[in-house]
């Protein structure tokens, strides 16, 4: 028995119009897949983390000092997550010694790590002096915790953790 090619005898030959299709076929899913995943990723980019890198590289020099002047307080300031039905948050400050620090304003919110848009800002209540609990409800995930104290216009305390929901 040879090796020759059996030709079918109901086959179409390979003409240029067939390879054209098959060409224009190829690159044409190619294109369409591409600006699918184009608008998929433009629509959902949540945008710039800082808007001016360059105000930003000016303003660390003051991030540092603010950090080291709140290192040196050694306040201690803890956030505990109470699960049951919903999930609940209280955050107590207290100075070196001990004591629950008075005159605080806090800011806390939950930042989503992926996008800014998601981003859940958190209504407390003043417990005691240097408690605070959470009375917004916390959605389920991975959240980073950011608590600012401030007294007045200052910020005194800033942390980031991350948590899971």
């Amino acid at each position: 028995m040879s090796t020759a090619l059996v030709a079918r005898p109901h086959s179409k030959p390979l003409t240029g119009r067939t390879v054209l299709v098959y060409f224009v076929s190829f690159f044409g899913i190619i294109f369409a897949m591409n600006f699918y995943m184009v608008r998929v990723a433009v629509s959902s980019f949540s945008g710039v983390e800082t808007e001016s890198a360059y105000k930003a590289g000016l303003s660390f020099k003051n991030d540092v000092a603010a950090a080291h002047a709140q290192d040196a307080r050694h306040w201690s300031v803890d956030a505990a997550l109470q699960r049951g039905d919903a999930a609940s948050l209280v955050v107590t400050a207290r100075d070196s010694q001990g004591q629950e620090l008075t005159g605080l304003v806090p800011e806390i919110r939950l930042a989503h790590p992926t996008d800014k848009r998601r981003d859940v800002a958190l209504e407390l209540v003043e417990l005691t002096p240097g408690s605070f609990k959470c009375l917004t409800p916390m959605p389920q995930g991975q959240w980073d915790l950011i608590i600012a104290l401030k007294r007045e216009t200052e910020t005194v305390f800033r942390s980031k953790s991350r948590i899971s929901l």
